[in-house]
């Protein structure tokens, strides 16, 4: 979970930054992505923003990160691995997580799940028989410093 609320960092959405880590069943990371525009696209030349109609929104334009996750992943084979994500997946993705045979998706946040996008992928992934995890640690925090030499 670690790496992927660190991949998240690299998110330019300035309301909402999720990552994604996949790995397979040594534990071994396999792909990891962030919300953001697609490859080619400047984050400058896309809108952000949450309102107004479908086409000024990031909503049309958006790869979510457990998608970038699986475009990502240095191997096409992700049969049984198991994906983190800080928030559970919406509807599209889980579509992309059932058809790229993940079946495990353990998540930091649930804050949608009233939403109607989330409670189809919540129904699509437990009918594809994934099983869905809430993140639990006993860890307060995660500290990462960069220490440049002097």
């Amino acid at each position: 979970m670690g790496i992927a609320i660190l991949s998240a960092q690299r998110s330019k959405d300035p309301s909402t930054q999720v990552g994604a880590c996949i790995v397979d069943l040594n534990n071994k990371i396999v792909g990891i992505g962030y919300n953001g525009f697609p490859t080619g696209c400047a984050d400058d030349d896309l809108p952000w923003g949450k309102e107004g109609d479908f086409a000024s929104t990031k909503y049309a334009y958006v790869c979510h990160a457990e998608l970038n996750a699986i475009l990502n992943s240095h191997s096409r084979n992700l049969k049984d691995c198991l994906v983190y994500v800080d928030l559970f997946p919406c509807n599209e993705c889980a579509k992309a997580i059932i058809q790229s045979g993940i079946k495990e998706v353990v998540y930091k946040s649930d804050k949608h799940k009233q939403k109607d996008a989330f409670k189809v992928s919540r129904w699509l992934l437990k009918k594809a028989g994934v099983k869905l995890r809430k993140f639990a640690t006993s860890r307060k925090k995660i500290i990462l410093a960069l220490q440049l030499p002097a």
